[in-house]
């Protein structure tokens, strides 16, 4: 896996993963109770942060179910539920016992990956026979247009430095055709943009991203510091409108069942 740059041991992590499920659970539980995952399921969620979804999941397949989630690093978990099981893992190292779950989820996960298509290989070979996946992973797509110019500037210098660490943030729209060449069935799904203003949640979370981030972002010369401070100028301006990403959320099928 490629290193994750925004290291669960930095000074604002916890707080900006906090912000991120606040925005991102909402859509995440929705695709998933779409699926008809109830109780008695078999749930396995990689990559979980800090386990807001897989407490969810633990607590919706109930006692008669199972609930595991897998992240490189757990030291940022903060839910403390009996019924959820961790593991210490990588996804592309190997599948998360091989035929055993009824849901495999992943979110913003693929795109830090390395290997991706490994990775969606082993979440794949997860899955139990009918059991369902579902992949949520950002398209930068919406930045393309951005407004006013010099923000656009910045979200180009900020897809430059991503490649350079090897960050897909245009990998969305690949998952379809990745669980499609899988031989997974019933493939379909959405993708989902925020429409928000500077002050707002969404503007917070890149302010908190962008700040943790600036001293890399600035020694990597793909952007500078003042066109970084016109862009935190932009969101803190409540009269500023933007859209970011087109969160991606595509759901299958393993045949059988």
């Amino acid at each position: 896996m490629a290193e994750y740059v925004l290291d669960h041991h930095l000074e604002g992590e916890r707080s900006r993963l906090a912000l991120m499920s606040r925005l991102l659970d909402p859509m995440h539980r929705r695709h998933i109770e779409s699926l008809g995952v109830g109780p008695g399921a078999r749930a396995l969620e990689v990559g979980c942060g800090n386990g807001s979804i897989a407490a969810w999941l633990a607590e919706r397949v109930g006692p008669s179910g199972r609930a595991v989630a897998v992240d490189l690093d757990l030291s940022l978990v903060d839910v403390r539920e009996p019924r959820l099981e961790l593991r210490q893992g990588d996804i592309v190292a190997g599948p998360v016992d091989p035929g055993g779950f009824d849901l495999v989820t992943a979110r913003a996960v693929l795109h830090h990956v390395a290997d991706a298509d490994a990775a969606i290989r082993n979440l794949a070979a997860s899955l139990a026979a009918g059991g369902s996946i579902l992949l949520i992973e950002p398209d930068f797509l919406p930045v393309s247009v951005a407004e006013p110019p010099e923000v656009r500037a910045f979200w180009n210098g900020w897809l430059a430095w991503s490649r350079d660490q090897g960050i897909d943030y245009h990998i969305g729209r690949t998952l379809a055709p990745r669980l499609a060449a899988l031989g997974l069935e019933e493939v379909a799904g959405t993708a989902e943009t925020a429409v928000y203003n500077g002050g707002s949640a969404w503007a917070d979370y890149w302010t908190q991203t962008v700040v943790e981030l600036r001293d890399r972002l600035v020694d990597s010369g793909r952007l500078d510091g003042p066109l970084i401070d016109r862009f935190l100028a932009h969101c803190a301006d409540t009269r500023w409108w933007t859209q970011t990403i087109a969160f991606t959320a595509i759901h299958a099928r393993a045949p059988g069942g």
